[in-house]
C-alpha cells in the first residue's frame, strides 16, 4: 500500500530532489504549481522504490502522474494501478509526454491507450530567443519593446520581492475587473493559485519581476524551476493601457533569469484563441504534447 499524503510547503526539497535532476520539462512538475493548485486538485505525494509519485483529482476523478525517478518503472506503476483498484477507481495518468509514452509502451506492451488534447500542450522556448529577440521573426516583438521604451522612458524593472507583492495583487485586482474574473471559474481559480503562491514567495523559491512606470506598477511575472535547465513562467499580468507592457516584462524577465535555464516553459493556451496566437508569436522551440494514458 502506498502512503500518499497531501502536499505541503515543507515538501519542496523532497520533490525537487527528483524533479530538478529529471529531464522532464512539463509545467506540471514545477513545485510552485503543485503547491499553489492543491486546492483544486487535492494533490498528494509519496515515494516508492526510488520514485516520486503524485495522486490527485480532476473533476472528481482519481488520476496520477507518471512516476519521477530512475530505474524500472513497471513495478511502481503496477502499485499505482492497485492503488486505484483499492478505491474502486479507473486508473489513468495525465500529463504523459512523448518520451514518457515511449517508456510506458516499452514497459507495458499494448496495455495503455493514449489520448492527447492540444489545448493542454506546453509551449517551451529558448531563453536566449526571448532574451535577445534576434532575427526577422522577432521584429514585431522588438517593435513593441521599442515603442514602450519611447513612450515610457522612465520605466524601471525590479526583481520581485515580498515587499512588492501587495503591488502585484493590486494590479491583478484591476486586471480581474477588466477581464470579468467573477464570471469566469478558470480565472477565479488562477487568481486563487496566484494568491497562494505570492503569499509564500520565499518558501516556494519564486523568481519574478515587476515593471514600474512613474513609480506605478504596470506589469509583473513570476515562476519557478521545473528542472535544472527549464524554468516555468507561472503568471504574467500587465496593464494594457501601457502599450507593450506584456512584451517588455517578458523580455526583461528573460534577460534577468540565470543563464543555467536553457528553456522557458510558458505553459498551455487552454484552447483560448488569443492566448494561442500570442504564444505562437514568440516562436516556441517545442510544443510539448501531453497525453492521458488509460488501461485498455
Amino acid at each position: 500500500m502506498i502512503d500518499f499524503n497531501p502536499i505541503k510547503l515543507e515538501d519542496r526539497q523532497r520533490v525537487q530532489k527528483y524533479t530538478l535532476v529529471s529531464s522532464r520539462r512539463n509545467c506540471d512538475l514545477s513545485f510552485s504549481n503543485l503547491y499553489s493548485w492543491r486546492f483544486l486538485y487535492h494533490t498528494e505525494l509519496a515515494e516508492a522504490d526510488g520514485f516520486l509519485l503524485f495522486r490527485f483529482r480532476v473533476d472528481g476523478a482519481l488520476a496520477y502522474m507518471m512516476p519521477v525517478g530512475q530505474g524500472n518503472v513497471r513495478p511502481v506503476i503496477e502499485m499505482l494501478i492497485q492503488d486505484a483498484e483499492s478505491q474502486n477507481e479507473k486508473f489513468q495518468m495525465l500529463g504523459v509526454c512523448a518520451d514518457m509514452r515511449e517508456e510506458l509502451e516499452e514497459a507495458f506492451s499494448n496495455h495503455f491507450e493514449f489520448e492527447s488534447d492540444r489545448d493542454y500542450a506546453d509551449y517551451i522556448y529558448l531563453r536566449s530567443d526571448l532574451a535577445s529577440l534576434r532575427g526577422k521573426k522577432f521584429q514585431p516583438k522588438r517593435n513593441h519593446i521599442n515603442r514602450f521604451r519611447t513612450n515610457f522612458p522612465d520605466y524601471e524593472y525590479k526583481e520581485l520581492t515580498p515587499e512588492l507583492v501587495p503591488e502585484c495583487i493590486r494590479l491583478e485586482n484591476l486586471w480581474c475587473k477588466a477581464n470579468d474574473c467573477a464570471e469566469n471559474e478558470a480565472l477565479l481559480n488562477e487568481r486563487r493559485s496566484m494568491n497562494a503562491a505570492l503569499e509564500h514567495i520565499s518558501e516556494l523559491g519564486l523568481q519574478g519581476g515587476v515593471l514600474h512606470v512613474g513609480g506605478e506598477i504596470v506589469a509583473f511575472t513570476y515562476g519557478a524551476p521545473i528542472n535544472a535547465a527549464t524554468f516555468d513562467t507561472c503568471v504574467e499580468k500587465a496593464n494594457t493601457d501601457f502599450e507593450g507592457a506584456y512584451a517588455m516584462i517578458n523580455y526583461e524577465f528573460a534577460n534577468h533569469l540565470p543563464e543555467q535555464y536553457i528553456y522557458i516553459n510558458r505553459e498551455e493556451d487552454l484552447g483560448l484563441e488569443g492566448l494561442r496566437k500570442a504564444k505562437l508569436s514568440y516562436q516556441p522551440e517545442v510544443i510539448l504534447e501531453k497525453y492521458m494514458a488509460t488501461l485498455r
